[in-house]
């Protein structure tokens, strides 16, 4: 009865600090975003779609192989250690930060394999551009300077100091942001891959200062000896077995869920002319817009809450509110995300070219495929991502290490479906660069049916009390994420009214502008009231949620 009460207690407050968190997380991506997207319009007015598509393709696809490979696994499977919350430092913490500086000695072999591939695989013409291997050295650089930071970013995640990880990260875009701009206004175009790589070694080193300056700079980059005691017996141990095994699973599975990821951009990368990749470039940006400011924060908090409040319970009981708590917040999340799928289904389509008119070049026009990209993005693939990055979140969280297995198993077999649908829709049906993002989206597709399947069961394997006047326990339900049918009828005609605007108004003009986007403020702030009138019990939720966190 003592821990179910102090299960309760503890609750209120994991799932306050996590609305905390997704509320700064949501800040900082937003501040970021905005950055990046006032760095990328000055950017693609300054350099050509070959330049943007180096730096912006390649090179990030080389940083996020290096970062994604040495710490994604260690991260998450770190987030199931109990958060300390300004409690006394406990006799494994050792063990814990033996483990967390894992990513930096990964990190070494992995940025050196992967530079050196990347720079002996590429064609003769994008080596041939202006100091090209210094900025794969530099990129590769500030990997490290990212890696050195982690055991300190894993430390101030466990403690809940998202405002740490929010003041290093905004700082640091902020002088990316600055220092690339600089360059290459001072130096001119020949710098302008260099111009991204100092860029990127300037938020590297933000980042790691940051830290440094919080925790100290006298940083331990060895593990360190611990001498636990196992029934009488004295043993020295350098990492946490439990959380060793799990954090090693996660790893071996990150280089499947890293192609999976990246494998539109890999393969755009090597089969693609620069110009057309700095296209893909322009519309996967201006896409992950809204990946990047609501999905990833959302997706991240999630993970640390259902870490935190699931995972740690090996043997909860009926009484225990994490399970019905958990429940709620992911039918709520989901449901969220089926509504941001209706906007972007309606709206979409009628507003991308009336978009990029505004804000591209027409080189970009009519150089690239950057609108139909852009397009398939936005209406199919952002809203699948959404769903299966929130379910693996939940996966990642509370999967034991069977469960883990059983995933990298099939993320093998999504290997496969991806490869075959890039295949059928690039060469068979001739779809080019808009047919890897279908196929990308085919497989997020089969990982979301999967996280779904797993987390129906896991509420329906765990113990629940059985609500008042109901036959039994509530579980995982699909019919409380799909909006009303007034919500559905809502966003389907205001689909038809845009789409109609946009074959009567157009965009050729300034006056066609501003009618077609003043018919579709209109169409979705009727949607917008729909949603308001159909959906108050779960914004009176929310609300509850919201002044439960400010009591705290």
């Amino acid at each position: 009865m003592a821990d179910s009460k102090s299960q309760a207690r503890r609750q209120p407050n994991l799932l306050a600090n996590s609305l905390t968190s997704a509320s700064s997380l949501v800040l900082l991506q937003l501040l970021s975003r905005l950055f990046t997207f006032g760095l990328n319009q000055s950017l693609i007015r300054l350099v050509s779609p070959e330049v943007f598509g180096t730096a912006t393709i390649q090179f990030e696809l080389l940083l996020s192989t290096i970062l994604f490979l040495s710490r994604e696994g260690v991260r998450n499977g770190l987030l199931r250690t109990p958060s300390r919350s300004g409690e006394a430092s406990k006799p494994n913490d050792d063990l814990v930060s033996n483990i967390s500086l894992l990513p930096i000695y990964l990190g070494i072999p992995i940025t050196a394999v992967s530079s050196t591939i990347y720079f002996w695989t590429l064609s003769p013409a994008t080596r041939a551009q202006p100091f090209f291997s210094h900025s794969v050295s530099l990129y590769a650089f500030a990997a490290m300077l990212e890696l050195f930071s982690e055991p300190l970013y894993i430390r101030a995640l466990n403690e809940l100091r998202v405002s740490l990880r929010v003041r290093a990260e905004g700082t640091a875009v902020v002088l990316r942001t600055i220092s690339t701009l600089a360059i290459l206004l001072c130096m001119g175009k020949e710098w302008s891959l260099l111009a991204f790589a100092m860029g990127q070694v300037v938020y590297g080193a933000t980042i790691l200062g940051t830290y440094l300056r919080e925790y100290g700079i006298r940083m331990r980059l060895f593990p360190k000896k611990v001498t636990t005691k196992i029934r009488d017996t004295t043993q020295i141990q350098y990492f946490d077995q439990d959380l060793l095994r799990v954090s090693s699973t996660m790893t071996a599975q990150s280089f499947v869920k890293h192609f999976l990821t990246e494998g539109d951009k890999f393969i755009v990368s090597r089969v693609s002319p620069l110009r057309d990749q700095g296209g893909y470039a322009v519309a996967s940006n201006y896409g992950s817009l809204i990946a990047r400011i609501i999905f990833q924060p959302i997706e991240e908090t999630s993970r640390l809450f259902f870490s935190k409040s699931l995972s740690t319970n090996a043997a909860p009981s009926s009484s225990d509110p994490s399970i019905s708590t958990s429940l709620t917040v992911l039918h709520t999340l989901l449901l969220l995300y089926a509504h941001l799928g209706l906007i972007l289904l309606a709206f979409a389509p009628p507003y991308v070219h009336t978009l990029f008119s505004i804000l591209l070049p027409p080189a970009y026009l009519t150089r690239t495929s950057a609108p139909a990209i852009l397009t398939i993005y936005l209406v199919f693939y952002l809203p699948v991502m959404s769903v299966n990055g929130l379910l693996e979140a939940f996966h990642s969280a509370t999967a034991s290490p069977a469960a883990l297995r059983t995933q990298s198993s099939l993320m093998i077999l999504f290997s496969g479906v991806f490869v075959f649908a890039s295949w059928a829709f690039t060469r068979g049906l001739e779809w080019t660069q808009t047919g890897l993002v279908w196929a990308n989206a085919v497989n997020l597709g089969c990982r979301a049916v999967y996280g779904w399947v797993f987390a129906k069961r896991y509420f329906d394997a765990a113990p629940a009390p059985v609500p008042a006047g109901a036959e039994k326990k509530e579980g995982l339900d699909w019919r409380k994420v799909v909006p009303p049918r007034m919500v559905l009828l809502a966003f389907a005609a205001a689909g038809v009214v845009v789409r109609w605007s946009e074959r009567v108004n157009g965009y050729a003009s300034w006056k066609a502008k501003i009618v077609h986007i003043a018919v579709g403020a209109l169409s979705f702030a009727v949607c917008a009231a729909v949603c308001a009138l159909k959906e108050r019990s779960t914004v009176s939720n929310v609300i509850v949620i919201i002044r439960r966190r400010k009591e705290e």
